[in-house]
């Protein structure tokens, strides 16, 4: 039965544990790294083997020493390395971008609609009234990325963008169709906006972002906001 004292020199394995080079001396400090924690110890060499004092050996690698009876319970926590993947928390959106995208979001799907709106009823028009849903989305989206401040902000960021610029190339196409006429083809066909390509794919990435925006985490879905 070994006690707390008498597991000073309790074979420690440094060689193979830490991977560090001992010199031949019988006792010698040492710099010994464990799962990427340093620290100074003492190793000691008997007949060519290497012994560490094992509680010198758990302070550093941020373990734990312990002894139950006959046994020696040394526990050393897994290494970053070895972590477990990262949780769903660590994909939250902060509080302020959250805010700010959302409102960014209902700018921009109240720009499309009032477009979708004019164009199915043929309302005329020279676009200037779009211009101002426009500007005032572009304006929001500036304060969402000043608001952007993580990794997941940022993430999020680059949807809501592809979001904005896909709105605004469906405007600027159906703008330069006024100019020839062509919107009045929503406005005689009742299902002209759901034969619409990118007017779905809008749909259906505003959609998505109101979802994700509002559970608060990162998601990506290719088919909808790519």
């Amino acid at each position: 039965m070994h006690s707390r004292s008498g597991g000073w020199w309790i074979i420690a394995a440094v060689l193979a544990f830490s991977g560090i080079a001992l010199g031949q001396s019988n006792q010698q400090k040492r710099t010994l790294v464990v799962n990427g924690q340093s620290g100074e110890a003492t190793v000691v060499q008997i007949d060519g083997r290497s012994y560490i004092d094992l509680e010198t050996l758990a302070r550093i690698a941020n373990g734990s020493l312990s002894f139950q009876g006959t046994q020696i319970i040394l526990t050393i926590p897994r290494s970053s390395a070895n972590a477990a993947p990262a949780t769903a928390a660590d994909s939250g959106l902060s509080t302020d971008f959250m805010r700010a995208a959302i409102q960014d979001l209902a700018t921009i799907k109240e720009w499309y609609s009032t477009l979708a709106y004019a164009v199915q009823r043929g309302v005329p028009g020279d676009g200037s009234r779009v211009f101002l849903y426009r500007d005032k989305a572009a304006q929001d989206l500036k304060l969402v990325t000043v608001a952007a401040s993580s990794d997941s902000d940022q993430n999020a960021l680059q949807l809501l963008t592809t979001h904005f610029n896909r709105v605004e190339q469906w405007s600027n196409m159906l703008i330069e169709s006024s100019k020839s006429l062509g919107t009045a083809n929503y406005s005689m066909s009742p299902d002209a906006l759901n034969n619409d390509p990118l007017y779905q794919k809008i749909n259906r990435c505003s959609q998505f972002l109101g979802t994700m925006l509002a559970g608060g985490k990162f998601e990506d879905h290719r088919s909808s906001c790519h």
